[in-house]
């Protein structure tokens, strides 16, 4: 295994630093000229700040403005924060041992720092509220969906628990709400190709060889929608999101599919109707079986009133 350097920066905000390792050669006088061309989105007046304010350090400390370029060493640093959107629901614990957290994530909380999602994203706080700096994901969720979200709090093990899920020993179970068609034959199980592009934002169901698939139940129904135990057997992006509408019972909320729909990140009020509801698998360590069941509830089932209009106008094709 590849031993990570360790650097002289701590964390801040529950995040680590970035780490750069410089080129094994080039042309470069200082550091600074190379990291005003490595880093062309940061503002060279912003580097020249970082380096008089000691913001940017190597393995034996703080480097000078006027610091050589040094082949192969490294440098950490940082990165300012981008201005987030807070999101306005807590996590809530749900399993804490010695080596693993199970929590539930909220809805609109994206699982790891990525993109315009830094601080607010669950590992992040999670570091900070529950004083674990070393702590991380075995595996993620997407930021719409709520749910169970399994980190590990010891390092040694991380690999263990993350080989689960890259391998799919880990059995997942969902739950949707959806509007409810009688003439939809369930339960069924959905095959299909889907690819998803670099740079597109939504996923595509193409013709050729299936590499999706899963099982769609019904759970119950009332009042014209549907409660669904969604069950995959692969997990390609946004999976569950496409076999339901090609079912023609889009998920509640869903701002992707059929129709994608621009939606400010504070507009809170229309959640996707998608829970992570079930993880279950045979823990690498101590060979015992594990499961964990989320406690967290819909609100489109839960709130007739605030969701009628929903899947009433999805029904109608409206």
């Amino acid at each position: 295994m590849r031993r990570k350097l360790k650097g002289p920066l701590p964390q801040r905000h529950g995040l680590d630093p970035a780490r750069l390792k410089m080129p094994a050669e080039g042309s470069w006088a200082t550091l600074r000229d190379h990291l005003v061309e490595r880093l062309p989105r940061v503002d060279p007046g912003r580097i020249d700040e970082m380096l008089l304010e000691q913001g940017i350090v190597g393995q034996d400390g703080p480097l000078a403005p006027d610091a050589p370029f040094v082949p192969n060493s490294f440098v950490w640093f940082h990165r300012d924060l981008p201005d987030e959107v807070t999101v306005p629901f807590g996590i809530s614990v749900v399993h804490r041992d010695e080596t693993l957290l199970v929590v539930d994530k909220p809805h609109f909380l994206a699982t790891i720092p990525r993109g315009q999602h830094i601080v607010e994203t669950a590992l992040v706080r999670l570091r900070r509220e529950l004083d674990l700096p070393q702590l991380v994901p075995a595996h993620r969720l997407d930021r719409v969906t709520a749910g169970l979200v399994m980190f590990i709090i010891e390092p040694t093990r991380r690999g263990a628990y993350q080989t689960l899920f890259r391998d799919r020993l880990v059995s997942k179970v969902y739950e949707a709400i959806a509007p409810y068609d009688p003439d939809l034959e369930l339960p069924c199980t959905i095959r299909s190709r889907i690819v998803k592009e670099r740079g597109i934002i939504t996923a595509q169901e193409l013709p050729g060889e299936p590499n999706a698939e899963t099982r769609v139940e019904l759970i119950e129904y009332v009042n014209g929608r549907g409660r669904y135990r969604l069950v995959p057997e692969t997990g390609r992006t946004h999976q569950l999101r496409l076999h339901m509408s090609g079912l023609g019972v889009p998920i509640l909320g869903d701002d992707f599919y059929p129709v994608l729909t621009e939606t400010p990140l504070d507009d809170f009020s229309r959640p996707l109707q998608l829970l992570a509801k079930v993880l279950e698998f045979t823990d690498p360590i101590t060979g015992a079986p594990r499961r964990f069941e989320s406690r967290l509830d819909l609100q489109a089932w839960t709130d007739y009133d605030a969701w009628a209009g929903d899947w009433h106008a999805t029904r109608s094709g409206t």
